[in-house]
């Protein structure tokens, strides 16, 4: 690398140590040369910001600063293989991804072009500062450490019109806890899931953190499109909203789930209030708190919620039968 690269390059990692947040990179994302027309930004990061109190029509497919309107390439998709797996990058800027347009990159494992320690976290922060929250301060995973990353997760709509995608047609597919942390992710995905329409679908990735600062909400979009698998293509079913069920098993949505809207000024689709059972304030996310569980979400098709549905009825029956039998011997 040339010095007056590294230099430049080396100045970007650490301007980014205070503000620089984490999304998905891939070829086939929204965005991907920044929200200017007609300029190619190599350093953007503009899918990244963050998005916290905005109204529906702004946060939405991070339509305040126009993002939605810089779509990929035609023809330029991310590919869901169904049954198997995908890749994306997770990063707080475009130059630390191998969508970098620098020739020399040295990129790293994480996603803000520095190395850190195998075992990084707030107590090993290789010479780092933590954040006044007490958080990793680069890349900004709103963490203490793996263990503590909420989870992150892709959601599939079956429009090529990014328009036409609303919450009633963004199913959550693939779950992948400890999210976000280092700079590769692979997500897995569920087999049978059908084929997208000739022009593709649209796939976002979501996330919102477990404190560690302001409680954002993490969302940008992609234009996908889903390799089918030899199982027979089965019907997605219509999401419907998660809850909050760590205390409770029994009130998790069972089924397709729609992305969690939280913290925005309106149109949010999730709740909570109080501490957890680590004593930590509740805080919506893609993990077992809200009934998410990890990897492939089996369960979003028509077939598994009819499934669902007969064994909490036979269940249910048999429960009725036993109080039945029991009321009848006195």
């Amino acid at each position: 690398m040339h010095p007056s690269s590294a230099g430049i390059w080396a100045s970007l990692a650490l301007a980014g140590l205070a503000n620089a947040h984490t999304c998905a990179y891939s070829k086939a994302m929204y965005g991907l040369n920044g929200t200017v027309p007609g300029v190619v930004n190599y350093n953007t990061n503009d899918a990244c910001h963050p998005l916290y109190n905005l109204t529906y029509s702004d946060f939405w497919m991070h339509h305040f600063d126009q993002l939605d309107e810089f779509p990929p390439e035609p023809g330029v998709f991310l590919d869901i293989p169904a049954g198997g797996k995908f890749t994306v990058e997770l990063a707080d800027n475009r130059a630390w991804t191998s969508l970098t347009g620098n020739p020399h990159a040295v990129l790293t494992d994480w996603g803000d072009g520095l190395n850190h320690p195998d075992d990084y976290s707030v107590t090993n922060l290789g010479g780092l500062k933590p954040t006044t929250s007490g958080c990793i301060p680069s890349p900004n995973l709103h963490a203490q450490n793996e263990s503590m990353a909420a989870g992150t997760a892709f959601a599939i709509a079956y429009e090529s019109d990014i328009s036409k995608v609303t919450p009633e047609n963004l199913v959550v597919f693939t779950v992948l806890y400890n999210t976000p942390w280092k700079r590769f992710a692979t997500y897995d995905v569920p087999s049978g899931m059908p084929p997208c329409p000739p022009k593709g679908c649209i796939c976002a990735f979501l996330g919102i953190p477990n404190g560690c600062g302001q409680a954002n909400l993490y969302m940008n979009p992609h234009a996908c499109n889903v390799i089918v698998d030899s199982t027979t293509p089965k019907t997605i079913a219509p999401p419907q909203r998660a809850q909050w069920c760590e205390e409770d098993e029994s009130k998790c949505v069972q089924g397709p789930k729609q992305m969690l809207i939280w913290h925005q000024a309106d149109s949010n689709n999730i709740e909570v209030e109080g501490n957890d059972l680590s004593g930590h304030p509740k805080s919506p996310g893609y993990n077992a708190k809200c009934g998410f569980k990890n990897g492939a979400q089996d369960d979003i098709f028509v077939e598994s919620v009819t499934s669902t549905a007969v064994s909490s009825r036979s269940a249910h029956s048999k429960r009725m039968k036993m109080r039945h039998e029991k009321s009848s011997i006195f």
